[in-house]
């Protein structure tokens, strides 16, 4: 095997890992644990619980693929993926999500907490077996039951360093929940064809896209009201809550424009700005959380 021919596996096997989407996660999750202590968490803990979870998020990606690797081949958006491009064989996809699932798993359960362990197995089993295999293909509201799974990461983040599930970090949990499914109904849009033809049952292709709009709308400004109850209930501050209010506007902005432009593009600008809007979101719980040691 040539050095570039190497070189292009491991590629392949990194897509697996669905990098952009694993970032996310872990960004998520490394602000629970940093909001789960006043100051800086205990370093083995962070750096452990942080390559455990991402590990697990990887595996459960690269699971996704295997399922999804027919679906994926009809698709435009996906079927350049390494399995329907024959790039990988589905054997050596299942066997490298196979140990990179169980090297997250020894990670948590040695060298962090057993709890962060078991609440991250049954995360990767929610969303690369509840959602994929049966949630995806049997509901319109596939997304907002297995929304679960993805929001799961501050709640591992915070129970990595302090070994418990807090209820601020359920907050955090709330907040990606009531996030998940007008991000992903603004692509579910944009692709609405593409889910028809493999007959995945998205809420644009089994209820149109105008009553899609309307519920991205409705879930928008529900959102707004969530992302207060950090403020409201002593967990953050001013910093956080301006923040908060001015990302809750406009992406109720965003979901007011797709009823005047019901274009596909307009759908994924929207898509786009939601990935935007939780990153800042979650980066102003960590300006608001360290504010006050900086003035100390």
């Amino acid at each position: 095997m040539t050095a570039t021919s190497t070189t292009l596996t491991w590629q392949h096997y990194l897509e697996l890992c669905k990098p952009k989407v694993v970032a996310l996660i872990v960004f998520t999750a490394i602000v629970g644990m940093l909001l789960a202590v006043p100051g800086v968490p205990p370093l083995d803990k962070f750096a452990f619980g942080t390559l455990g979870i991402a590990l697990a998020a990887s595996s459960a990606a690269a699971i996704n693929h295997f399922l999804d690797q027919k679906a994926d081949a009809e698709m435009a958006r996906t079927q350049n993926r390494p399995l329907p491009k024959g790039e990988l064989s589905a054997k050596n996809v299942l066997i490298f999500a196979g140990i990179i699932g169980l090297m997250s798993m020894a990670l948590l359960v040695v060298l962090v907490n057993p709890l962060t362990a078991l609440l991250t197995f049954f995360s990767l089993i929610g969303y690369a077996v509840i959602y994929t295999v049966y949630l995806k293909r049997m509901t319109p509201q596939n997304i907002v039951i297995g929304g679960a799974a993805g929001a799961a990461p501050p709640v591992l983040g915070w129970c990595a360093i302090t070994g418990e599930v807090h209820h601020h970090a359920l907050l955090l949990f709330l907040i990606i929940f009531v996030w998940t499914p007008p991000h992903f109904w603004a692509l579910a849009i944009a692709r609405r064809k593409e889910y028809a033809k493999v007959e995945i049952p998205m809420l644009p292709v089994t209820h149109g896209s105008e009553f899609t709009r309307l519920h991205i709308l409705l879930y928008t400004i529900l959102l707004l009201l969530v992302t207060l109850l950090p403020y409201l209930t002593g967990m953050s501050g001013l910093i956080y809550l301006v923040i908060a209010v001015i990302l809750g506007l406009g992406f109720i902005y965003y979901a007011l424009v797709m009823f005047k432009r019901t274009d596909d593009k307009t759908a994924m600008k929207t898509f786009g700005f939601s990935i935007i809007y939780l990153m800042i979101m979650f980066a102003a719980l960590l300006v608001d959380h360290y504010f006050p040691l900086i003035l100390a």
